[in-house]
């Protein structure tokens, strides 16, 4: 089977880099496209995955994000036509793959090929709207319930998996201490690894003034690793002063498990961390989805209401998360991807 996998922003990378490899053993065929987007391109180039660039965003207002969606998308027509199935005598593709990538989903329709479409954050009714009515499977947690997926087009397609998508991309995650030594952090020092608001978003467009002063109050009380989503973060934060910044890809997964305190306004790596045990604080502005009401429900994910509440210290020797962790078999995911395929 010949396999189009297109990665559009960095989370994406990390989901979808075991089903890759899983893909592979099994003996397929697989092609990957990448957005240069955020850090997508090096994120790939940093895991070995061997992809075609093409394209960019855009920027976040709807009209843009159309215009993007256009672009790319015949962008990513042209490349299929070259190399899947036409003249040169290439094998066509069999399956198109995303994680909430609307350009493939619609290259693919266009193509004739059928695609499968995952995300685990219901209400970006944008982007659902049109993968799941083009889509043939719709990969989701199986907390999300298929009544707030049903507007979109997604009954009959749900192809539902237990748990967080992260407790499968990271199941053979074994934390690096060399991002330690990467970043000059010291590991006698408490660590509170910090992920900025995403701007750049059509759910989220909040502006959470919670920020500057948990930043504030973690900077005093240990080392704090910043990653920022824009540029422009990137600016304020150098000009503030006290954080780690890092200046390309690094093993975040390694990092966060690491780390003593993780407080994040996303989800992934809020899931991440719950994934292999570090505390973690969200802040997320936008409408909650089932994911995390479930993580709050359990106790594994904490809601920041007070950042004077936040308090930046060592975790114990031997609390390292490991005694909580569930590992899950990434073929759960490559399976119900490839169910698009069966017709």
């Amino acid at each position: 089977m010949r396999v189009w996998i297109d990665l559009t922003n960095s989370p994406h990378v990390l989901v979808l880099r075991p089903v890759i490899e899983d893909l592979r053993a099994r003996g397929h065929e697989v092609d990957v496209t990448a957005r240069d987007f955020a850090q997508t391109l090096g994120l790939c180039d940093r895991l070995g995955i061997a992809h075609t660039a093409i394209g960019h965003h855009r920027g976040e207002r709807l009209p843009d994000k159309a215009r993007g969606l256009a672009s790319r998308t015949t962008a990513l027509l042209r490349w299929a036509r070259r190399v899947g199935g036409h003249p040169d005598g290439s094998r066509p593709f069999d399956v198109a793959l995303g994680h909430g990538s609307n350009d493939v989903t619609v290259a693919a329709a266009l193509l004739g090929i059928p695609s499968a479409t995952a995300f685990d954050y219901e209400w970006a009714t944008v982007q659902h709207q049109i993968n799941c009515h083009l889509a043939r499977s719709v990969v989701v947690p199986d907390v999300i319930p298929p009544e707030r997926l049903a507007p979109y087009g997604a009954t009959g397609k749900i192809r539902a998996y237990a748990g967080l998508k992260e407790e499968y991309y990271l199941a053979d995650l074994e934390p690096d201490t060399a991002v330690l030594d990467e970043l000059g952090l010291d590991a006698a020092l408490p660590l509170a690894v910090v992920r900025t608001p995403p701007e750049v978003s059509l759910y989220h467009r909040f502006h959470n003034d919670r920020f500057a002063v948990v930043l504030d109050r973690l900077r005093s009380q240990g080392q704090v690793v910043v990653l920022p989503r824009t540029d422009a973060q990137r600016v304020e934060l150098r000009e503030a002063g006290g954080f780690v910044i890092p200046e390309r890809p690094i093993d975040g997964p390694s990092l966060v498990a690491l780390a003593d305190l993780v407080v994040s306004a996303g989800g992934t790596m809020n899931r991440e961390a719950v994934a292999v045990g570090t505390p973690v604080y969200t802040t997320f502005d936008g409408k909650p989805g089932a994911v995390d009401d479930a993580l709050i429900a359990d106790g594994r994910l904490r809601r920041l209401e007070d950042p004077d509440a936040v308090d930046l210290v060592k975790r114990a020797a031997g609390d390292d998360g490991e005694s909580g962790r569930i590992r899950r078999d990434p073929a759960v995911l490559t399976d119900l991807l490839l169910s698009a395929a069966d017709g």
